[in-house]
């Protein structure tokens, strides 16, 4: 369980609780309020009302609301890379969507996670920071409390979280390294489809050669920005789709059966302990196969 503590000093001496969590606790207004509302401030390991005067040496303590997910579990398995009190990294498989949809209501990555805290009696609300495709692997990233979703939405929006990803795109990059900077948007409201078009959210991806393959290339991508199928429609509009990607152009699927895109490493820093943290996904087994069916 998350307890946040200050110890009162000689400059907060006389001060209200309010003030004390309003200036050294970061907590949205909504927080705030659900902590107001179920009484989890303490002083001195007892309740305080936000009118408490306090002393020098006082502890003010607040430990975070419990909150519940209502995903149906399912016996689906999980790889974690990370997990503490605050966050769970998960290397996704492909093939899986990460939230129920209408469309797939059940045998979710939100299932799998129902399924593993029922299991290991932890109580946390599941809440995904980012989202990955159904067929893209890798890296994803699940926040166990609203402070640390809230403190990962802000690194995400001043561009502090690193995404990198790599991919067997189609055909040979002409340059080792580059930047597609176009704006990305969705041409048609009823097409799930999106494009590069002049009304589109600024959309920044950089990509790096790793190696060159027979008529594909394996690249690093590094995401500035995450819109929606982000990569997939960069590198399609230079004419180099992702291997197997269908929805946008590459219709071989003779190299693998799905995209070829996986989330590889993904850095920001610990919400609570204020500290950078680094996570890796090795490729998984169907992009390995496809490197070594298509090296020169």
């Amino acid at each position: 369980m998350t307890e946040f503590r200050h110890v009162v000093t000689s400059e907060d001496d006389g001060m209200e609780v309010r003030q004390i969590t309003r200036q050294y606790f970061d907590f949205s207004a909504r927080l705030r309020n659900r902590i107001k509302r179920e009484k989890l401030t303490m002083r001195n390991g007892e309740y305080a009302e936000g009118w408490h005067k306090v002393n020098e040496g006082d502890v003010i303590s607040i430990t975070l609301p419990d909150e519940h997910s209502n995903f149906p579990p399912e016996d689906i398995p999980i790889d974690i890379v990370f997990e503490d009190d605050d966050l769970m990294v998960i290397n996704k498989q492909p093939g899986i969507v990460v939230h129920p949809t209408k469309g797939h209501p059940a045998g979710t990555i939100a299932n799998a996670i129902s399924n593993y805290i029922e299991k290991t009696g932890d109580i946390f609300k599941i809440r995904f920071v980012n989202r990955l495709d159904r067929d893209t692997s890798g890296l994803l990233l699940v926040a166990k409390n609203a402070y640390c979703q809230n403190h990962i939405t802000d690194q995400m929006r001043n561009g502090r979280i690193h995404k990198r990803y790599v991919a067997i795109v189609k055909g040979e990059l002409e340059s080792e390294s580059g930047t597609i900077d176009l704006p990305i948007g969705r041409p048609d409201p009823n097409d799930v489809r999106r494009g590069v078009i002049e009304s589109g959210a600024p959309s920044v991806t950089h990509y790096e050669v790793i190696q060159r393959l027979k008529n594909h290339t394996l690249v690093e991508l590094l995401l500035e920005t995450g819109r929606t199928h982000q990569i997939r429609v960069h590198m399609s509009h230079i004419e180099h789709p992702v291997a197997g990607d269908t929805l946008y152009g590459e219709e071989d699927r003779s190299v693998i059966g799905r995209q070829a895109l996986h989330a590889a490493k993904l850095s920001l820093i610990h919400p609570i302990k204020k500290e950078p943290v680094e996570f890796t996904a090795p490729l998984p087994d169907d992009m390995k196969d496809a490197i070594k069916k298509l090296s020169l």
